[in-house]
């Protein structure tokens, strides 16, 4: 059996001898750890590691098969997610957590709307959307206001409303899941601020992330789980970057992480072409030609426009001027157009946008690959179905139980695997990934930039959209900042190039 975490004489929260299971799968194994008043604590490890399990535990989400966890030195066995939350520890999901029908302030006092009715069984609606205004403003998101759609907010947006009802109740504990990946550059700050603020003010902050930076830079110790058990604690005074990652992966990267060539190569010949494209406030007169067997990055601040880009791309959104066509001419008009000239589109938002997350996994890659495996396109067999399926979760190494998993009890990365090989394996020539490494561990990280030099070998044209410089700048034969809807600035391939280069065009 492998050490547990020393817990120490009287933390805020203790967990001692978790055992969660999932079938026959063991998620977490005999972890303990203690948290104390004033610490940040990072939660890392591999996608399917046993993170995101182990703090739905401790939030109330499922219940654990066995083991004990004590909050401030009492027993701790919550309900629900809502009973932790008002007994003090609370939890943002990494999943989407607002409702899109409703306003912002419904989201926010879902369930408590009582307390704004009037005497006489009114809603008083100003009232509850001027504190939904007042909670927003705390955190520092004043320009989101009670009475906005969530439906028509972006995804970025939507994390901070979650947030916002998160911390309206004032927790003791505060359990971050993979939040900052789904955040603007803004929103980052209004959580670390956050953090900040709940370490000085002596209560604690359990932290998942798989951005190095960020864990480095936020939490003041880190627990490292694989596989589902323990592996060990790092002190600040211990944080080093090469050895947390070994004890995260239980062995050294091997091979490139990014591209080791740094020479642009492609063919000449057009895969996809932009002309004059501009929608609503968000796109600007931008032109892009792509070719075969290129990466292009485009990179910039959330807000940049580059989101709706590969929307509009893919025919998800239609432009209000100007043209998407595939390079022999025949134009984007749609979804289904995109889809029958071999174009695929990851999308940023992906258990919204790309995944159904109640189907199994063999259903969400099965979806996209008709062509390949039905007899006329139209008749199914379930051997041929089956097998294509296999083929894509043994090509991908998607780690799940069986084909039939339901694809919501997947890890983070697993989950954007499966995405992958919705597209990849009905031979998608075109790929826009947005933001394709968000939520994903440093290993799955490097699968998914070695699967896309393949496909860049054998032909495929790719549009990594993406807000993380570093991956853009290792990755892209050229690459594109983005500002305001428009293209600010284009960078060749080069050695040289950093972060700095590009910022100036960003800001």
């Amino acid at each position: 059996m492998l050490e547990t975490k020393p817990t120490d004489s009287n933390p805020l929260l203790k967990v001692e001898g978790i055992v969660m299971t999932f079938g026959t799968i063991m998620a977490v194994n005999n972890v303990s750890f203690a948290l104390q008043k004033g610490e940040v604590l990072g939660l890392i490890g591999e996608n399917g590691s046993g993170k995101s399990t182990i703090t739905s535990v401790i939030a109330g989400m499922q219940k654990a098969k066995s083991g004990k966890m004590q909050f401030k030195g009492k027993k701790w066995e919550p309900l629900s997610m809502i009973d932790a939350l008002h007994r003090g520890v609370g939890m943002v999901v990494q999943e989407s957590g607002t409702i899109p029908g409703i306003t912002v302030a419904e989201n926010i006092f879902l369930g408590e709307t009582d307390r704004f009715c009037t005497k006489f069984g009114f809603l008083n609606k100003a009232k509850m959307n001027q504190e939904a205004d007042d909670v927003m403003a705390q955190i520092g998101a004043k320009d989101v206001r009670g009475s906005m759609l969530t439906a028509n907010l972006d995804f970025q947006t939507r994390k901070l409303i979650e947030i916002a009802k998160v911390i309206m109740k004032k927790p003791d504990v505060l359990i971050i899941d993979e939040t900052t990946t789904a955040l603007s550059q803004n929103g980052r700050k209004i959580l670390y601020n956050i953090i900040s603020a709940y370490k000085k003010a002596n209560k604690a902050v359990i932290f998942i992330s798989h951005d190095m930076d960020e864990i480095l830079n936020v939490c003041t110790s880190l627990l490292v789980l694989r596989d589902g058990k323990y592996i060990r604690t790092f002190k600040k005074a211990e944080f080093d970057e090469d050895e947390i990652r070994t004890s995260m992966i239980g062995r050294e990267l091997k091979g490139d992480y990014y591209r080791s060539d740094f020479t642009a190569s492609r063919s000449q010949e057009l895969a996809l072409s932009l002309k004059n494209v501009s929608y609503k406030d968000r796109i600007q007169d931008v032109s892009i030609d792509v070719y075969k067997g290129e990466i292009l990055g485009i990179g910039g601040l959330s807000h940049c426009g580059m989101h709706s880009l590969g929307k509009v791309m893919f025919g998800a959104l239609k432009p209000d001027c100007g043209s998407v066509t595939r390079g022999n001419g025949n134009p984007v008009k749609d979804e289904a157009s995109a889809m029958a000239q071999n174009i695929g589109y990851v999308s940023k938002d992906r258990d919204v946008e790309s995944l159904v997350l109640q189907a199994s996994v063999k259903d969400n890659i099965a979806i996209a690959g008709m062509n390949k495996y039905a007899l006329g396109n139209f008749l199914i067999l379930d051997n041929r179905e089956n097998a294509y399926v296999d083929e894509q979760i043994k090509t991908l190494s998607i780690k799940c139980s069986s084909r039939n998993q339901l694809t919501s009890q997947l890890s983070g990365g697993n989950k954007q695997k499966v995405v992958f090989g919705k597209w990849v394996g009905r031979g998608s020539e075109v790929l826009i990934l947005d933001c394709p490494t968000r939520g994903v561990d440093i290993g799955v990280k490097q699968a998914m930039y070695q699967l896309m030099m393949k496909l860049k070998a054998e032909g495929k044209s790719i549009i990594m959209i993406s807000e993380e410089m570093p991956e853009l700048i290792g990755m892209s034969d050229r690459l594109l900042i983005m500002k305001d809807g428009k293209v600010m600035k284009e960078f060749a391939r080069s050695q040289s190039l950093s972060d700095a280069d590009t910022i100036k065009y960003m800001i």
